[in-house]
């Protein structure tokens, strides 16, 4: 029995309304008992004082009242008299308590039900969405405590379901992304093969392109693996913005050249320090620079700039590019999403950067977004990192 009771919720609420009508039961039952005999006492002496012609008269009166009662019968009337009340009271309250105890127990029951339903109803989903049914949801009834339970659990569902949603579409969007470089080098290989092409340097270049292009896709998986799991330490120290951005620039400051785009830097001298770990700014504003230079056409401008914001340094990377129109822009920092379809991973990169520069930025307490006045208009990078005290 009591096994029973420590196994499921439903039998020990019962439980415990049985044992709250038990006690109360038994309070009732001692405060009468106690109380009855006191109470029955004073009102009859109230009885007794109200003349001559009241109880008084029937208890110590002669022949000449009419009662017929002797003084010495007075007495034995009165125990009679509380005898029956007692044994009529207890009666009463014997049908009182057997009344009040079956509704009670109607009540108990229907009340623990209530409450257990929708445990119950969470208990079967949470077991359905472990075997892999995500589109599970329970009921929302009301905003109290069981009804926050049945939200957040939903909330929880939810999540989980966005999770799977990501594993599936990062599972397939790695095996496309592998799978173009590899067909490449396996079709260049059969052709040198069977001799339809032929074995000459360029053959050879094109081969070692796409195996680069396979390690890089490689490294960056590992790099966003490590960073979405946090698997990583930040060097945080106060840092000055102009060295990060001189960096940067000797990077990639020869493929702007190349490409003809204008880079402007609008980064003051006097700027506070930074807290933050000098390589992976670095990495952010490479990302950030080198997919600025992707998108933008020859002659083309792109300015890199900051400016102190009290405790905050704001950081931008603007450019004349091809622009992102509104309904991809929050989706933008999302892995291997691409707002030209069409566009090739070769022309387009990985679509990792943005993805790691977001998590970055983020594990250095600051914030990154996108701006952009819709296609063909250009677009801003911005970011924001906390200022050395």
């Amino acid at each position: 029995m009591m096994a029973t009771f420590r196994k499921y919720l439903g039998a020990k609420l019962f439980l415990s309304y049985l044992l709250v009508i038990i006690a109360g039961g038994i309070a009732l039952a001692l405060t009468t008992k106690i109380t009855v005999p006191t109470a029955f006492q004073r009102h009859l002496g109230m009885m007794e004082g109200t003349g001559e012609g009241g109880m008084m008269g029937m208890m110590n009166g002669t022949g000449e009242n009419g009662t017929g009662l002797r003084r010495g019968q007075g007495s034995g009337f009165a125990s009679d008299l509380y005898t029956n009340f007692q044994q009529s009271f207890s009666e009463a309250l014997t049908w009182a308590a057997l009344a009040a105890g079956a509704v009670a127990l109607l009540l108990s029951v229907y009340l623990s039900q209530r409450v257990v339903r929708p445990v119950r109803a969470m208990m079967s989903a949470s077991q359905r969405i472990a075997g892999g049914d995500y589109n599970e949801r329970v009921q929302e009834n009301g905003s109290d405590e069981l009804g926050q339970l049945a939200h957040s659990f939903n909330q929880m569902a939810s999540q989980l379901q966005q999770t799977e949603d990501m594993r599936r579409q990062l599972i397939g969007d790695v095996a496309h992304e592998l799978r173009t470089p590899l067909t490449s080098i396996k079709g260049s290989m059969e052709g040198l093969i069977d001799g339809v092409i032929p074995a000459s340097p360029e053959t050879y270049q094109q081969i070692h392109q796409e195996a680069e292009r396979l390690n890089r896709l490689v490294s960056d998986l590992q790099e966003l693996s490590r960073v979405e799991a946090g698997a990583y330490e930040l060097d945080l120290h106060p840092v000055e913005f102009g060295s990060l951005v001189k960096t940067v620039v000797k990077r990639l400051g020869r493929q702007f050249e190349d490409k003809n785009i204008n880079l402007t830097l609008d980064v003051p001298d006097e700027l506070p320090k930074i807290m933050a770990d000098p390589d992976r700014i670095i990495q952010v504003l490479t990302n950030l620079l080198s997919n600025s230079l992707r998108y933008t056409h020859e002659k083309g401008d792109v300015t890199l700039g900051a400016y102190n914001e009290g405790t905050l340094l704001r950081i931008f990377v603007k450019d004349t590019g091809v622009g992102i129109p509104a309904e991809h822009l929050p989706h933008v920092f999302t892995r291997f999403y691409r707002v030209d379809k069409s566009r090739s991973r070769q022309a387009g990169g990985s679509g990792i950067g943005l993805t790691i520069a977001k998590f970055l930025i983020e594990a250095h307490g600051g914030e990154i977004w996108v701006e952009s006045p819709g296609k063909d208009q250009g677009s801003t990078f911005i970011f924001t990192l906390p200022v050395s005290k």
